[in-house]
């Protein structure tokens, strides 16, 4: 409350409105309003007496907001707001099957809150029940997910090449942490990107996302659960504890203004009905569930061929690994090209993914007000990536690829594109990056 006091005289604000919500807070706690009241006030007459500080008060003008419901959120609610508004959009029963890890938790925590939206939330012994329950879900019908962090996601990895294999929907969210290991449980990290692409047996291609604020973790969980959907696919979404317990401003969306979201679900009694016969712009199979008249079939972890017979003919094997392939990768077909923002004509492309953005984009403006020429793109669609970004890629001389890991994102664009010349600003200390320390960094690439 003292410094909050300061913060009031920087900002030229008035003690007025936070003392009528201490007022209603604390109505039946007269002792613990005069208490608040007092620091606060404290604080703002202490800096009001300090000369240094005068030189620094700023106005900060009204914000122009769009109408709407507001609210603040934090990352892990929102992603469990955006599978919640997924399952309605799509018309099926949300099931999340998980168990407790930190930072994830809260996911699993706020969906059993919402009975009355449908929401069925399973906590299991232990990750692998988790994940297993959901897959069975899938396969009844729900929109099914799974939330973890790091460690979990490791011990997920077995029954996610069982959804892969079986061609069937689910959502895994990873809110990451630091680690190996138990790692740094409280602190962040973007640690798990490598695991996320390859980090199962055999090939087993899936669909990787990366929320990049707080408040859009909403967005970024309603899109992985569309594209699970309508691929027939499993879908990683990636979060990071910054986010995930971070809190933004959020506009509470109109469900209208949602696009709806078409489930792959099968016609009963369709005599051309095979589990694997593909839609053949998508590369997507059917989705027939269980009671579905006419429909009996066969999946699961066993390879089969597309009629839905065991196979272990050496060409099928073949065939139905590069039509996974091939489904996961035509994903790029339906999501929008990746964007550049800042000087048209820069010298310095910054890349980023995931939960980096509000730094580097900050760094970026600011040092194109100093007159330095950058760009700054970010990845929230990492596996496909956007159909153009190769293009985008090489249009630059200098890249740098800013990650809070030791280069995993930088080396996966690498096997993608070995042309394009990419340098790497890594900081892995369990903390955020800071704009002057990318400044810097970005100062150094410049001038070399």
């Amino acid at each position: 409350m003292f410094a909050l006091g300061i913060i009031f005289f920087l900002t030229n604000k008035s003690l007025d409105q936070t003392n009528a919500y201490l007022e209603r807070k604390f109505a039946k706690k007269p002792e613990v309003v005069k208490l608040n009241k007092a620091v606060l006030s404290e604080g703002y007459e202490y800096a009001d007496k300090l000369e240094a500080i005068h030189s620094h008060i700023v106005s900060v003008a009204t914000a122009e907001m769009p109408k709407g419901r507001y609210r603040n959120i934090t990352g892990n609610v929102a992603t469990a707001w955006g599978l919640l508004a997924a399952a309605e959009k799509s018309g099926l029963r949300l099931f999340l099957g998980s168990y407790p890890i930190t930072p994830a938790t809260d996911v699993m925590v706020e969906l059993a809150k919402h009975k009355s939206l449908g929401a069925r939330v399973f906590q299991a012994e232990d990750e692998i029940a988790g994940i297993c329950s959901a897959i069975g879900a899938s396969y009844a019908g729900a929109l099914a997910c799974t939330s973890t962090s790091g460690p979990g996601l490791s011990l997920k990895s077995e029954a996610l090449g069982l959804a892969v294999m079986t061609e069937l929907p689910l959502v895994v969210v990873d809110v990451q942490r630091g680690g190996p290991s138990t790692g740094l449980p409280t602190k962040t990290e973007q640690s798990d990107l490598v695991q996320a692409l390859y980090g199962r047996n055999g090939e087993a291609p899936l669909v990787v996302v990366a929320a990049s604020s707080s408040a859009n973790c909403f967005y970024w969980a309603f899109e992985a659960a569309r594209i699970a959907l309508e691929h027939m696919t499993p879908v990683i979404l990636l979060t990071d504890g910054y986010l995930g317990n971070g809190s933004q401003l959020f506009r509470i969306p109109n469900m209208a203004d949602l696009p709806t979201i078409k489930p792959r679900l099968a016609t009963p009694n369709d005599p051309n009905y095979k589990p694997f016969y593909r839609d053949p712009e998508t590369f997507a199979r059917q989705w027939a569930l269980p009671g579905m008249e006419g429909l009996r079939h066969r999946v699961g972890g066993l390879e089969k061929a597309p009629e839905g017979n065991l196979s272990t003919d050496p060409e099928n094997h073949a065939l139905m690994c590069r039509n996974r392939q091939e489904k996961v990768d035509r994903v790029a077909n339906y999501i929008p090209e990746q964007e550049v923002q800042g000087n048209p004509d820069a010298d310095l492309l910054v890349v980023g993914w995931g939960g980096t953005s509000g730094a580097l984009t900050l760094a970026v403006e600011e040092m194109n007000k100093e007159g330095k020429k950058v760009a700054y793109t970010h990845f929230n669609y990492i596996c496909p990536l956007p159909k153009n970004t190769g293009a985008l890629l090489r249009k630059y001389k200098k890249i740098v690829v800013c990650e809070l890991n030791n280069g995993q994102f930088a080396g996966y664009l690498r096997t993608q594109f070995p042309e394009c010349p990419l340098h790497q600003y890594n900081k892995i200390m369990g903390l955020p990056f800071e704009v002057g320390e990318l400044k810097a960094e970005f100062n150094k690439i410049l001038g070399e």
